[in-house]
């Protein structure tokens, strides 16, 4: 293993931050309230007893933005890993359906699915992960029946405490981030530069913010408010009618 140098990731971070943040941005720009009004639940908002139309716009615009921003994130962390992964153990970017990470160590090929969170998945989407294991290792025993061939599940934060789950090992925060570089303290070590330019970049994005949640306050009230009221029938039917599968 060769010691992965703190400048190197570091580096890293910094330059691969920026399309985070850029990413998140577009897609802020991009959005139309339309699209997140149709693929939201109307009547949860109705549950909580929302009555002010920008009230409801925040939430399911805010709603929308975290499950995106966590999906964004998610690509950053495990594309950090695989860096750390090639820089540490020379390890490559898998061919195989599912596989993110392969390298070689202690005379064993080891090939890693990274996810972001110890809870990233359902069990049938645990059960694809197992069935594209079971496919990688049939893949390399065919080229070398002798070769030792592990999977693991790595997830870039949390902990689990059962590492082996007999189909593979499932490896979390520190665990992981030692595993792949040899380094204990990289979990911590990666929070600093993570900072780079965040500050401008989330002053630039919350400009933008504030000007949607008021166009889209705007378009709402046009659309969805009678007689100073939010109109739940129309927003159901938007949201859910046959009708507006036709028109679609």
């Amino acid at each position: 293993m060769n010691p992965v140098r703190n400048e190197e990731v570091k580096s890293y971070v910094k330059k691969h931050i920026r399309s985070f943040h850029q990413a998140r941005l577009d897609s802020l720009k991009s959005l139309k309230l339309s699209e997140i009004l149709r693929n939201k639940n109307p009547y949860l908002f109705k549950a909580k007893n929302i009555t002010l139309a920008q009230d409801l716009v925040k939430t399911i615009l805010d709603a929308h933005l975290s499950s995106q921003e966590e999906t964004m994130f998610g690509d950053f962390l495990e594309g950090l890993a695989i860096f750390v992964g090639k820089q540490a153990l020379g390890g490559w970017k898998s061919s195989a359906r599912g596989i993110d990470l392969e390298f070689d160590k202690d005379s064993t090929r080891f090939i890693m699915a990274i996810k972001s969170g110890p809870n990233w998945g359902n069990s049938s989407q645990v059960e694809k992960m197992k069935l594209d294991f079971r496919r990688a290792k049939q893949t390399l025993h065919t080229s070398n029946s002798g070769l030792n061939v592990i999977a693991v599940n790595g997830c870039c934060y949390g902990r689990t405490r059962n590492a082996d789950r007999g189909d593979y090992y499932k490896y979390c925060g520190q665990k992981f981030w030692e595993f792949i570089s040899g380094n204990s303290n990289l979990y911590l070590e990666i929070i600093e530069p993570l900072g780079f330019t965040a500050k401008e970049r989330n002053a630039e994005f919350h400009r933008e913010y504030s000007q949607i949640v008021n166009r889209f306050t705007a378009e709402f009230s046009q659309k969805y408010v009678l007689d100073g009221a939010i109109n739940w029938n129309a927003l159901v039917e938007f949201n859910s009618s046959e009708k507006q599968v036709q028109g679609d």
